[in-house]
């Protein structure tokens, strides 16, 4: 991160977050328009196929964001190297951070490709297993290129350097745009294939992406004083558990924070298909605005990490400082546009009037989920720069799981106490907005505790 010798004023550190936030946004927006072109293109081509990306989506996101979170755990690592001056290590830390994507990724297939008992359990219909299924095995082999790029992504966020990322994945929505429309429209000599052509189009833009970072990393010369392409080192176990101590506890948090959030749509799908794709609609609307309190939170990780490896911990605190003003101001900007748009963003789906009444009913609660989601995402990216990771991992499987996901569920389909069962999806967006504030609320209180004992 090119940040000054000199200590940088409020307002500085403010603008540095927030330019390397915002540059990092768009691109986690290229990213997350991939599965809202696949949201409006499987909704245009059928009904049914909407709520089978509801599903498969869930699925293949719990999958994938929980192994993601694994990789971009170790950003602290990269960038208290950075901050510290310690470029030449760089290269070797990366070369070994390889054993670790290699892992996820054999994890990863085999989930992807054999989702036939999450399925059963989540009583998902007979009728939209197929789809699913078939869905879930084209993404199981777009899921190597997917990790390998986050590997990139989060190297360069440590850098200081997320430009080329960004430019890479608005490249790779451009591709992306036209070839899930033609894959599952056909045209031109390829027969429509519905869902199944958005895997597709999925596949082949994950491995243009890839080819177009590792051409990056192999001609650009500010990567050359790395050394990336040198001969990978045997294991280094000393590094490797430094790794795994940050990783996987980072990776568990997160799927077990998505699996609260995508295993709604398993169990909403019961409930039918109108029910499925208003839920679809909500999730994808409240995914893209977590984009940007995620997009804060890298950057303001990047900072504090950047400034404690060079051993300025009062400079790493006014970090912390200035990359929660803005997130809290984003988040209630967000939630009123949720609020004030709940009955046309939901048209622009679906145009069947029952999924956007439905729709309009859950963006009020989303909006509520969102703020406390915006707070979290913040205080955990900033406990793992002190390396805070077993309790966030407690916390959310207690809460998230616990008063979330087996509150919904109850709410849902048995009541709770003097509340009648809803048969809602309301139900699951209430009670999991419930368990987002109480986990909000002890990680604030948690970080608060973990920056004192730094002074």
């Amino acid at each position: 991160m090119n940040a000054a010798a000199a200590a940088p004023g409020a307002a500085d550190e403010r603008r540095l977050i927030g330019r390397h936030a915002a540059t990092v946004l768009v691109g986690q927006l290229a990213v997350m328009a991939f599965g809202t072109t696949d949201a409006i293109v499987a909704g245009r081509y059928a009904e049914g196929a909407l709520a089978a990306l509801s599903v498969g989506s869930a699925i293949f996101i719990s999958v994938y964001a929980s192994l993601m979170g694994g990789l971009q755990a170790l950003l602290p690592v990269w960038a208290e190297l950075h901050g510290a001056r310690r470029g030449s290590e760089i290269g070797a830390s990366v070369r070994q951070s390889l054993y670790l994507c290699g892992v996820a990724i054999v994890v990863g297939m085999v989930l992807l490709l054999f989702p036939a008992t999450v399925l059963r359990w989540t009583q998902v219909p007979e009728a939209m297993r197929a789809e699913v299924e078939a869905y879930l095995h084209v993404l199981a082999f777009a899921l190597a290129p997917a990790l390998l790029f986050r590997l990139f992504s989060t190297l360069c966020q440590g850098l200081g350097q997320p430009k080329r990322v960004t430019w890479l994945q608005l490249g790779a929505l451009v591709l992306k745009l036209p070839l899930s429309i033609w894959f599952a429209f056909g045209g031109l000599g390829l027969p429509a294939m519905g869902l199944v052509g958005c895997g597709w189009a999925t596949l082949v833009v994950n491995y243009a992406t890839l080819l177009a970072a590792l051409w990056l990393l192999r001609s650009q010369p500010d990567f050359r004083a790395y050394r990336f392409w040198r001969r990978i080192e045997a294991p280094d176990w000393r590094q490797l558990r430094q790794f795994i101590r940050l990783g996987v506890p980072a990776g568990l948090a997160v799927g077990v924070e998505v699996t609260s959030f995508t295993l709604m749509a398993l169990f909403i799908a019961r409930q039918g298909v109108t029910a499925a794709a208003a839920h679809q609609i909500a999730a994808n609307l409240t995914a893209v605005a977590y984009m940007v309190p995620l997009s804060l939170a890298l950057a303001t990780s990047a900072r504090v990490s950047y400034w404690l490896g060079a051993g300025q911990s009062a400079l790493a605190r006014q970090a912390c400082r200035r990359g929660a003003e803005l997130t809290a101001a984003l988040a209630l900007l967000f939630a009123l546009l949720m609020v004030s748009l709940r009955w046309r963003l939901p048209g622009l789906y679906n145009d069947n009037p029952a999924v956007v009444a439905l729709g309009a009913t859950l963006l009020l609660a989303t909006a509520v989920y969102h703020l406390a989601d915006a707070a979290q995402t913040l205080c955990v990216f900033l406990l793992r720069c002190y390396r805070v990771t077993v309790m966030p991992l407690v916390l959310y499987c207690t809460l998230l799981w616990g008063v979330g996901l087996g509150g919904s569920y109850l709410l849902a389909y048995r009541g709770i106490g003097p509340w009648p069962a809803m048969h809602s999806p309301l139900a699951f967006w209430l009670m999991s907005a419930l368990a987002l504030w109480l986990t909000a609320i002890l990680f604030v209180a948690l970080l608060v505790s973990t920056l004192r004992r730094q002074r």
